[in-house]
C-alpha cells in the first residue's frame, strides 16, 4: 500500500437475538482477519458490538457483509477518515452482554430504552433549565470531555451504574433526564435500568456523542474538551466552533490539557492527561517508580 491509501474507522452496535452466538464470533475472526481489517468486536447473544480499522475498500467491503446477513441488514455504521489503523489487532470475542452491567431484571434495548433524541433536539434539551443531564460514561472518560452541566458518574465500571442511581439519582425520578455515551450502546442499557428503577422520563442521544459532534447544523456545541475513544486514537474533538476549550487537567501539573497517553511502562499503561511539557519531562511515564522500573530494571 502507497502513503495515499485512505483509512476509516467504522462503530457499530446492534441489539438483535444472535442464534449460536459462539459460533458466529469464531466464523466472524476468521473473517476478519481474512479481510485484513483490525479492531475489537463483541459477540454476545444479544447482538453485536465493534469498532474496526481498515483502508476505504475493506471497510466498505466489511459494511456490505456484514449488512448481507438478515440479522444486521439495517445496522448503522458511525464512520470517521482515518490516516491508517486505529488498532493493532482484531479481537472479536463471544461475551454473555455487549455491555456488562449483571442487572438483576432481564433488559432488552428493543422493548424497554430511553426516548431517542436526535443532535438538534438534544442540543435544545441542553439549553432548558428543567433537564437533567447525566454522562453515561466512566469518571475518567468524563474527566477528559462532557456535556455543559452534566452529572459527573463517580464510577470506574458501567456495572456500577444501578447501585450508582439509587444512591445519587433518586431525587430526580421525576425530572426529564437526558443521558449520553460514546457511540450509544451504553445509554440503551442504562436508560433501560433507570425506567426499571422508577425514573419517568428518560431519554438518550441517538447516535452518541460522536455522531452528535459530526451534526453540520449542531456543530458539537455544548461539548467542553475532547471525547474518550477506544482506539489508537484515545481521544477525538467534538466541538466544531470557536467555543472548543480544554478542561482536562494533566495527571502531574493540573495546568489545563487534553492529550490522553499510556504509561510507558509496558507493565502499567496507565492512561493518564498530560500537557506537553510534562510528557517531555517524564518522558511518558506515570510515576518515578514507573521511569525507575524499566531503567533500572
Amino acid at each position: 500500500m502507497n502513503d495515499n491509501t485512505k483509512y476509516q474507522i467504522l462503530l457499530y452496535y446492534k441489539f438483535v437475538a444472535v442464534p449460536d452466538a459462539e459460533q458466529f464470533a469464531a466464523e466472524h475472526l476468521a473473517y476478519c482477519k481474512e479481510l485484513n481489517v483490525k479492531g475489537r468486536i463483541l459477540i454476545a447473544d444479544e447482538g453485536i458490538n465493534g469498532t474496526i480499522s481498515g483502508t476505504v475498500e475493506q471497510t466498505e467491503q466489511y459494511m456490505r457483509d456484514l449488512r448481507a446477513n438478515p440479522l444486521f441488514s439495517d445496522i448503522v455504521f458511525k464512520i470517521d477518515e482515518a490516516e491508517g489503523h486505529a488498532f493493532k489487532k482484531i479481537f472479536v470475542r463471544y461475551k454473555k452482554e455487549l455491555v456488562t452491567l449483571r442487572y438483576d431484571k432481564p433488559l432488552d434495548p428493543n422493548t424497554l430504552s430511553g426516548t431517542r433524541l436526535s443532535p438538534k433536539e438534544f442540543y435544545e434539551y441542553l439549553q432548558r433549565e428543567d433537564v437533567i443531564v447525566l454522562d453515561g460514561r466512566s469518571d475518567y472518560e468524563y474527566d477528559l470531555g462532557h456535556f455543559r452541566g452534566a452529572i459527573r458518574p463517580d464510577l470506574e465500571t458501567f456495572k456500577e451504574f444501578p447501585e450508582w442511581l439509587r444512591e445519587n439519582m433518586s431525587e430526580f425520578k421525576d425530572k426529564p433526564i437526558i443521558t449520553y455515551c460514546t457511540g450509544g450502546i451504553r445509554c440503551e442499557k442504562l436508560t433501560g435500568v433507570m425506567l426499571s428503577e422508577g425514573f419517568k422520563d428518560v431519554y438518550q442521544l441517538e447516535g452518541g456523542i460522536v455522531t452528535y459532534g459530526k451534526d453540520e447544523e449542531v456543530q458539537g456545541r455544548l461539548w467542553d474538551g475532547k471525547c474518550y475513544v477506544f482506539d489508537e486514537r484515545i481521544s477525538v474533538q467534538i466541538n466544531r466552533t470557536d467555543e472548543d476549550i480544554v478542561i482536562g487537567k494533566c495527571y502531574h501539573c493540573e495546568q489545563p490539557a487534553d492529550k490522553y497517553i499510556n504509561c510507558a511502562d509496558d507493565t502499567c499503561h496507565r492512561q493518564h492527561i498530560v500537557c506537553p511539557d510534562c510528557e517531555a519531562e517524564h518522558q511518558g511515564y506515570c510515576s518515578q517508580e514507573c521511569e525507575d522500573h524499566v531503567n533500572v530494571g
